[in-house]
């Protein structure tokens, strides 16, 4: 699946379009991959679009960039073997041609689900971590608010705020389930439905010291919202802005920044490229959580390829909850 316009809001049939061709032929030093499973993530949405970015856009013609695992089918190299499944940048497409170099698919240990490889020990989870302990220096003590809470990243950045020790944890969700799925299931101490409630007056109802940390993921109001109500040298931790991805321009940016000086805050953004050479540890400690039924993750999984844009609106239209996972 390639890109075949600029999408203008959601991704739709004028965006993207399918194309076949033989399948690749693996060179010395690589192997073939055939594609099981899709990482669907809002950066998705992104890329697409022709603007600066960490990552240069998808060129028009080209695949939509993703990451996903994938089954060796074909090897001639060494370093990965028939059978095996292979974690990394696989694209929207059926097959893929792995080579060991700098760039190079890892190897999915045994015993990981590919569920759980991308998303919670994969970039999903690692961007909760980082982005929470990292930026954010959750401490104990801490109130906590996390937005679109019941997503992947947000869900794991709750829990991880409640494994270190934060004194309240409240969840920003869409709609009566979804909220009733983070407090009852994941653990978080309050959820705010941003859909049906007033959400500047309940983050004053549910943080009544202020906030100590926020973990923004949607950005728009919510963030004018949670700034309105920081607590003294309260962090924001900035992961993403999907209320933000669909709208024509640039988005509009907090109108009460202000508030940063007056409580003498901190805004920070990062992006998780930065902290790959520490996935190792951080993904053992996470596994170590799993194992203790400290963490739990959910999948949203979809059938076939030619869903995949369906897939990644459903991130937009909040019609998920948990991981967004393409099954070829």
């Amino acid at each position: 699946m390639v890109l075949a316009n600029r999408p203008t809001g959601l991704v739709d049939e004028n965006t993207l379009r399918m194309e076949s061709e033989p399948v690749p032929e693996p060179a010395d030093g690589e192997a073939l991959v055939q594609v099981r499973y899709l990482s669907i993530d809002p950066t998705i949405r992104t890329w697409m679009d022709d603007v600066p970015s960490y990552l240069p856009p998808i060129g028009i013609g080209e695949v939509i960039r993703s990451g996903g695992v994938g089954e060796v089918i074909e090897s001639r190299t060494d370093a990965y073997q028939p059978g095996q499944l292979l974690f990394g940048m696989t694209g929207w497409q059926d097959y893929v041609i792995a080579d060991a170099g700098e760039k190079s698919m890892q190897v999915l240990p045994d015993g990981v689900p590919p569920g759980i490889a991308i998303g919670i020990l994969g970039v999903t989870g690692m961007t909760a971590y980082f982005g929470l302990i990292d930026v954010g220096k959750v401490t104990e003590g801490d109130v906590v608010v996390i937005s679109g809470a019941a997503g992947a990243t947000g869900s794991a950045a709750g829990q991880i705020a409640k494994i270190k020790g934060a004194k309240k944890v409240v969840g920003i969700a869409g709609g009566a389930e979804k909220c009733a799925y983070i407090v009852d299931e994941l653990g978080f101490d309050e959820a705010i439905d941003y859909k049906n409630d007033n959400v500047a007056a309940r983050l004053r109802e549910a943080c009544p010291d202020g906030i100590d940390l926020y973990f923004d993921n949607v950005g728009g109001s919510i963030l004018n919202d949670c700034l309105a109500n920081l607590a003294l040298r309260g962090r924001v931790v900035l992961c993403g802005a999907i209320s933000t991805y669909n709208d024509d321009g640039p988005p509009t940016g907090p109108s009460n920044y202000l508030t940063l000086l007056v409580r003498r805050g901190r805004m920070e953004g990062f992006i998780i490229i930065d902290y790959l050479d520490r996935f190792g540890p951080a993904q053992m400690e996470m596994a170590g959580w799993i194992a203790e039924g400290k963490i739990k993750s959910s999948e949203h999984i979809v059938e076939g390829l030619e869903k995949a844009p369906d897939a990644l609106n459903l991130l937009f239209t909040g019609g998920n909850t948990g991981k967004v996972i393409v099954a070829l």
